[in-house]
Parts: structure tokens; sequence; C-alpha cells
């Protein structure tokens, strides 16, 4: 495809459509596994559409996550990691590999499974202040926000009554929409919040995650700027992306009473984890895609990316692949979706993961079933969608019993 008739990415979704991809997306893949596109800064590089390519890609050790390369495909004009170090996730290895290390073992399945009943009690109790509360009630701060934060509060070491800071701050930073200064300075707030709270524990260590992080410092193992860029790294993606997966799964299920009926009615574990993992193909709320710059000329697909140009993995549409998930744009939580990639491929493939999925295990078992009524308290037209952002969602959810 020529440049100047490259499409512009990011597209809109259909109105009538919010838990779909963006049609041209649709059309794009059925057209060709890679084609260009057109940036807001009028750059063109790739968009990978079909999930093979994907996969195939995102293990490539030719493609770096790096944004200080050229050619990397910024999302918007506020670029990763202004005013400070983000930790590992915009890294390559080997020094992407030596700082994830020091963080994997709280993430292991094992060390994760462990907290199921914490996380257990954190959902009961904020559905017992739920329905003890106003009704209707706002879904996701009455419950889909608070879930996750208390969660990853607890696993770093970081005081949950400081909750408005940092979610207000975790918001302008994944916001396309956010001045590039407004988004420096919320990431300097953050980064300077998680060094106090490094100080603290550099006196009183606490055997949280931050208490292991300063440990590391006093070893010589890592900077104290590094394991502040870590804990924002870990705050920020530990709460944001299961929220808006608890609500925005929440509203696809109330939209398809047949599966929500299946998950309320039901007591079966290996449903509810089928159920998450289709949960995560169908809505994939990471929908900016995962953006790369070639290292090197790669040959894939019959077509030649070059070293220096930019490529953007789309993974919601890559979810929708119907070469390896029939039926693609159905929701069926009987389907085996756990080959999706909605927590990315490779090297770089989201460290939370086993988080993410104990905590929509535990919500999805749970709220249904004890709020078997669970209805939306508005029109879904009037329901307003995260169109601008690099975690899609809902920023509210009024919902009644």
């Amino acid at each position: 495809m020529a440049h100047e008739t490259a499409a512009a990415f990011p597209m809109s979704r259909a109105p009538q459509c919010p838990f779909d991809p963006p049609p041209d997306l649709h059309r794009l893949q059925e057209q060709a596994p890679l084609t260009r596109v057109e940036l807001w800064d009028g750059t063109t590089p790739w968009l990978v559409t079909r999930y093979a390519e994907q996969r195939t890609l995102l293990a490539d050790p030719r493609l770096s996550s790096d944004p200080r390369r050229p050619g990397y495909p910024f999302p918007s004009p506020a670029r990763p990691g202004a005013g400070g170090n983000i930790g590992f996730i915009l890294m390559d290895d080997p020094e992407h590999a030596r700082l994830r290390r020091m963080v994997t073992a709280p993430f292991a399945i094992k060390r994760v499974e462990a907290l199921r009943p914490a996380v257990q009690k954190i959902v009961d109790d904020l559905i017992d202040e739920m329905l003890a509360g106003p009704n209707p009630v706002d879904l996701v701060e009455a419950f889909a926000l608070p879930v996750p934060s208390l969660v990853i509060c607890a696993l770093l070491g970081v005081p949950y009554a400081d909750h408005d800071l940092f979610q207000g701050h975790s918001r302008n930073l994944i916001s396309r929409s956010v001045a590039p200064e407004q988004r420096a300075a919320s990431f300097q707030a953050l980064h300077d919040y998680l060094d106090r709270l490094l100080e603290q524990k550099t006196d009183q260590p606490t055997g949280d995650l931050l208490s292991q992080l300063v440990a590391r410092v006093e070893a010589g193992e890592l900077q104290r700027s590094d394991a502040a860029g870590i804990g924002v790294l870990l705050l920020v993606a530990g709460h944001e992306t299961t929220a808006n997966m608890i609500a925005l799964g929440t509203l696809a299920l109330l939209e398809h009473p047949d599966q929500l009926a299946l998950l309320r009615d039901g007591d079966d574990p290996k449903l509810v984890a089928g159920a998450v993992e289709e949960l995560l193909r169908y809505l994939n709320i990471t929908h900016t895609g995962r953006r790369r710059v070639a290292l090197a000329d790669i040959d894939i697909a019959g077509v030649t990316i070059r070293a220096g140009e930019g490529l953007i993995m789309a993974n919601d549409i890559g979810n929708r692949d119907p070469d390896v998930f029939p039926d693609p744009d159905e929701l069926d939580l009987t389907r085996d979706a756990r080959r999706h990639v909605a927590f990315g491929f490779g090297v770089h493939q989201c460290l939370g993961q086993p988080l993410a999925r104990l905590e929509l295990q535990v919500v999805y078992s749970t709220l249904y079933r004890r709020v078997p009524t669970l209805r939306r308290a508005t029109a879904l037209e009037n329901i307003p969608f995260k169109h601008d952002g690099a975690v899609y969602g809902v920023y509210e959810l009024p919902v009644s019993w």
C-alpha cells in the first residue's frame, strides 16, 4: 500500500458495537496481515493485524521496545518515560530481563494462587458495602476500581488511603488526550511518591515488594530511581487494566444474558477460568497495540520491514482472527480461548497476568452469583466509553439490582 493511501490509526469503533474492534481493522485484516497506517505525526508504521504474524514478530529479538530508538511509533505527542524512567516495560534485553527478574517471584502462579482467599475477602467486602449503599451505583467507583487497587497496594506495600492520588495520575499516564506536559507532571508526581515510600521502607522494611526493591538498591543491584520507576509501572499496570476488565466485562455480560447465566448459575472453576480467557480475548482492553521498531530488515508475509521502521501489533483484531478463533465476533464462554494475545507474547508478555487472571476469576465467579439481578441503570448509549486512552473500558457503569 502506498504511504499516501495509508489509513489513519487509531481507528474509530462503530457506535452500535462498542465491544468490537473498529470495522476498518476487520477490513485491513481481510486484505493483508501487514499494512501501512498513518499516525498523528504523519509517520507510517506497519500495522500487523493477523494473529500468526503478531506472535511471530512479538517473539523476534530483531524488534525493539525502546521508544528512544528512531522510528518508534508513538501513540501521541506525550512520550513514554517523559520526566523519568518508567521501568523495564520499554527496555530491551539484557537490561529488560535483569530488571524484570527482580520482581518476578511475587507474580509466580503458586504465589499468586495463595492470595485467592485474600482477594475473595476483598471482593465480598466490597459487594457487602455496595449492597448496603445507594441503589443504583456506579460499579466502576464502588467495585471495579477498588478491587485491583486494594490488591496491588497490599502486594507492593502502598497505602490504599492514597488511592485518589495514584488513580488520578494513572489516568493521565494512559490517556492519549492529555498534554505532554501534564503527562510528564503526573509521571513525576508518581515517581516522587514511590521514591518517598522506598525511603520509608529503607528505615522500616515491611516484607512487601517495595521493601524487596529497597534490598536490591542497598545491595547495589538497582538504582533508587530505577526502583521508583518499577514501582510506578507495577502500581499503574496493576490496577488500571484489571479495573477496566472488571467493568467492561460486566457490561459485555449484561449485554449477553445467556453467557452471564453460565457464570451466575454455575460453580465450575474450569468454566470460570475459561470465561476469563474468552472475555480477555473478546474485549482485549489494551487496544492501541504493542509497539516496536525494527533493528534489522525482516521478511514476513511477503513484505520487507526495513530497519528503523515502526510496527504496531493490533492485538484486539489479532484476537478476532477467524483462522484461529472460529466465529471470532461471538462471545462464547465455553470457547477455548487460552491462545489469545491480550497479554502480549514473547519476553515482554504481561508480568502480572497470573494476578489479573486470579482477580477476574474471583470477581466473575462472585459478583453475579451474589447480585443475581444486577442490571444496567441507564441505556447503553449513555455509558461513556474510554475511546481516548491506551486502556479501553468505561468511565462509569451505573447499575442497579
